[in-house]
């Protein structure tokens, strides 16, 4: 670890899209669905349409903010920048616990995918073995990652499409509903908005991958791909669950053919075409888990370098590139040493702890937009300005508020626990809260993370942005 290196900027805005769709797993609207079926009263699109609805507005946040901090700090960076030192620190210190548990998830699910296939063999088996080609493929190259990334991901998106397909087939002989078009998945008797709102919540864990791609700031051609690359992260990924849960809904419109409620995909493929489209439909969903894994692994262990860099965590490790793959090595073989964990967690309950941190992480980046732009630059002049600044992120910040508060009190108990370990360790960075934090991200380790960018941009900066890498203007800035 003596001579470190630098992260590549390499990935162009497909390549950023393709990760930040593979971490969301297109085929875990499957993996959930009896969970959320259950949940909503068979109303699992709704939950969804909900989720995409609060994303769509907290990604316009995200848009505005990595212009103005363009870095892989994510919402921790923008926090500090905007309101605190302290409180970016804790943002981040919630940011955390989702993006190391993410790479886990994925694990845990296609241990529970290979114990439906090979139930005699035990379980520590596959999880070893994921984690380790994972790692190995994640630790390569970010190249290497995101193209491998983007030939799971299609074939994922095709059987997502075949099983679409197939259940219009169904539905027109008769089957589950009976009909193609009906707003019976969407509302019916006995569906109550709290339930959808705890539906929301579960749900919501998938739509991740917009936040991730932040992360890839450092490794983007140009900082100006990233605003497009998040609002398409979400649509594209939003559009994928409504429909895919849409066609679910009206093939079944409750759990009662489902022997394994906690995980139904197996039994929704071999329900809806066989035992042929079966082994293609399970993997396809081996598919989008180790794309997902892929994109998860990379971007908490970019996350880790930022931390790593900025002295919150030991710089000697955590910092370190290595200067051949270009990849922080440690980070990634640590996120791997996670993962191992998949050995005995349930699905429902790492979900949960995701959720928690997220939420959070997404309320206050919303707030850092009216922070930023009302108070810190004060560019709050007229009602354009208002809606854009002011209006638009608070009601993100209210309906991603509403959902942290609609979370299983698991996920409440298990997030608090790992937030008053952060306010510890806080405390002894600062030695007891009397010196300042150090940050997350700054200009000078950001600068030595990532080569120059290349010089074909896809577009001009907006007339007084800053320049890409520079910790944010203290002159307005147009969005």
């Amino acid at each position: 670890m003596a001579a470190s290196g630098s992260l590549k900027r390499n990935l162009g805005l497909w390549s950023i899209v393709g990760l930040g769709l593979g971490y969301m797993t297109p085929t875990v609207v499957f993996d959930t669905f009896g969970i959320v079926s259950d949940e909503t009263k068979g109303a699992v699109p709704s939950a969804y349409l909900i989720a995409l609805i609060v994303m769509i507005f907290t990604a316009f946040s995200y848009g505005k903010m990595v212009k103005i901090f363009p870095t892989a700090g994510s919402a921790y960076t923008y926090t500090r920048e905007t309101m605190s030192p302290g409180l970016g620190f804790l943002v981040g210190w919630t940011s955390l616990m989702d993006y190391l548990l993410l790479p886990m998830v994925n694990c845990l699910i296609a241990r529970l995918y290979m114990e439906s296939l090979v139930p005699d063999a035990p379980a520590w088996v596959w999880v070893v073995v994921y984690t380790v080609v994972m790692t190995g493929i994640v630790t390569s190259s970010m190249r290497g990652t995101a193209n491998f990334n983007a030939v799971l991901l299609i074939f994922a998106v095709t059987m997502v499409t075949l099983f679409c397909i197939f259940a219009i087939v169904n539905l027109t002989n008769g089957d589950g509903a009976g009909v193609v078009f009906s707003p019976e998945p969407f509302v019916h008797e006995g569906v109550r908005l709290s339930a959808l709102l705890t539906g929301a919540t579960v749900v919501c864990f998938s739509f991740i991958g917009f936040d991730a791609v932040t992360m890839y700031t450092n490794e983007a051609k140009h900082v100006n791909l990233m605003p497009k690359a998040i609002m398409l992260t979400v649509i594209a990924g939003g559009a994928i669950f409504l429909v895919a849960s849409y066609f679910a809904q009206l093939l079944f419109p409750d759990n009662s053919q489902f022997t394994l409620v906690d995980d139904p995909l197996p039994e929704i493929g071999f329900l809806t075409g066989g035992h042929v489209f079966q082994g293609f439909f399970l993997a396809a969903a081996f598919a989008a888990t180790i794309a997902s894994g892929l994109a998860s692994h990379a971007s908490v262990s970019r996350m880790l370098l930022v931390m790593g860099r900025n002295g919150v965590l030991p710089r000697k490790a955590f910092g370190y590139i290595n200067p051949k793959t270009h990849t922080p090595v440690f980070n990634i073989v640590l996120v791997g040493a996670v993962c191992l964990l998949a050995m005995s967690f349930s699905l429902e309950l790492i979900s949960a702890l995701i959720n928690f941190g997220a939420l959070i992480a997404f309320t206050f980046v919303n707030l850092t937009v009216i922070a930023h732009y009302a108070f810190r630059t004060k560019q709050v002049v007229d009602f354009r300005t208002t809606f854009s600044f002011v209006i638009m992120p608070a009601i993100g910040a209210i309906l991603t508020g509403v959902l942290w508060v609609s979370l299983h009190k698991t996920a409440l108990i298990g997030g608090i626990i790992w937030l008053t370990l952060g306010i510890v360790y806080l405390a002894v960075l600062t030695r007891g809260f009397r010196r300042s934090v150090r940050s997350f991200d700054d200009p000078e380790a950001d600068a030595e993370m990532s080569e120059p960018e290349m010089s074909e941009t896809p577009e001009a900066p907006e007339p007084g942005a800053p320049e890409p890498g520079a910790p944010g203007p203290q002159a307005p800035v147009r969005d």
